[in-house]
């Protein structure tokens, strides 16, 4: 019963605080927070408020007691074409048929001694979503609409320690619910194990549980250093579509680890970066190579054909300034390679997620002692993936290109106690 219980909760929380969540980072958020959004996702050496736990736990140790409630409008722009094909399939075909997002977050941080803090932060890890009216797999037999919806959220509560004066560990327990439905690709039926669980199944939902480990260092006053690992998270399966993903339906979120370094050049300024690998080609429904399904394997089976993603490094960097006591600016860069070979993209198709640079600005404003607000816009520049051998011949061949970009408008209330 407790079981259930707790994951009414987090379907509850996922209805509120995950909606279609559309990523940039492969399908990962490039940040966490308002003010991390605005230094293009830094936070593993440069805490800066209550959602601090979600780039690095051992954050919550340096920001106080706090609360803070944001929400970030999406406005992604997706679509693929495909040239070349001998099955009449060249067109181009436009994904948004759901244009904007708005993805809530939540922190609340308390220090319970001078050495131990407790935190919880509820969040958006991720997510992907792709609405074609016109079907692009219609040439190869697919009827209706096409499509995925992909949000994962997770619920964090958070520790951290000071363990000497300068040096602080951190662990949050994770705590992921995933929600996944797909539609229109009814074309790949012949290429899968269980084709009656591969498309139009409704939304389905996964759960599991996984920890997130962090460490502060304060090598001087002025010089921060931090690490973060995140091992690979088991999740339930999507057994509404175990015809589609490898292994019956399983899908766990992957592994993730970085670095950073925060300096304060001066006591109104700061410079920080982040390094930040997300090992996508470890999980076998997304990492592996969508060739084998044109040479024998079923979409379904152990280790099966999977979205062809390859991991990313994600490199990360920003400044903030203190214009005046109640006034910050911030801004920041961002670039990734994005994880989609160029032989991968006929699958991807529904998961066009080719972006891999962010410019980032944004600003608090410190209504008094207690109350601020915060103010972030980030733009993914607009990116094409160009196919290369990507639509096999038993298919017409041709190639499959993809396109993707977004702009983010995050705002955020902030309450030190």
């Amino acid at each position: 019963m407790a079981s259930i219980t707790g994951r009414t909760a987090l379907a509850s929380l996922a209805a509120f605080v995950s909606l279609s969540a559309q990523a940039t980072n492969g399908y990962f958020a490039h940040g966490y927070g308002t003010k991390s959004e605005a230094v293009a996702g830094l936070g593993i050496a440069l805490p800066q408020d209550a959602l601090a736990a979600a780039a690095n736990p051992a954050g919550i140790g340096f920001v106080g007691e706090r609360i803070d409630l944001g929400v970030s409008w999406l406005k992604p722009s997706r679509d693929a074409s495909i040239t070349g094909n001998q099955a009449g399939a060249d067109e181009a075909y436009d994904a948004d048929r759901k244009s904007s997002f708005l993805i809530p977050n939540l922190g609340y941080n308390r220090p319970l001694s001078p050495d131990l803090s407790f935190g919880i932060v509820v969040y958006g890890n991720g997510g992907l979503n792709t609405d074609y009216t016109n079907n692009p797999y219609t040439r190869f037999g697919a009827t209706g609409a096409a499509g995925i919806d992909f949000a994962q959220l997770f619920v964090a509560p958070t520790v951290a320690y000071k363990i000497t004066a300068r040096n602080t560990l951190g662990l949050a327990v994770n705590l992921a619910y995933q929600q996944f439905s797909a539609k229109g690709i009814d074309a790949f039926g012949p290429f899968s194990s269980d084709a009656a669980h591969l498309t139009n199944q409704g939304t389905d939902r996964a759960y599991g549980a996984g920890v997130h480990l962090g460490w502060l260092g304060q090598i001087t006053d002025a010089i921060t250093l931090g690490l973060t690992w995140q091992p690979k998270t088991k999740m339930s399966r999507f057994d509404k579509y175990r015809g589609l993903f490898a292994n019956r339906g399983e899908f766990d979120i992957p592994e993730t680890y970085g670095a950073g370094l925060a300096v304060k050049a001066i006591p109104a300024f700061a410079l920080s970066a982040d390094v930040q690998r997300i090992s996508y080609s470890k999980v076998a429904a997304v990492g592996n190579r969508v060739d084998s399904l044109f040479t024998g394997a079923q979409l379904g089976t152990a280790n099966g054909p999977g979205f062809g993603w390859r991991d990313v490094t994600v490199y990360k960097f920003g400044a903030l300034y203190q214009v005046a006591s109640d006034w910050i600016v911030r801004a920041g860069y961002s670039y990734a390679r994005q994880p989609i070979p160029e032989n991968q993209t006929l699958l991807n198709i529904l998961a066009p997620a080719v972006s891999d640079r962010h410019l980032t600005l944004g600003t608090t404003w410190n209504v008094n002692k207690s109350y601020e607000a915060s103010l972030a816009y980030s733009y993914n520049y607009g990116d094409t993936l160009h196919g290369n051998g990507s639509i096999p011949t038993a298919l017409g061949g041709g190639e499959a290109d993809l396109h993707f970009k977004l702009s983010i408008l995050s705002f955020s209330l902030g309450y030190k106690f």
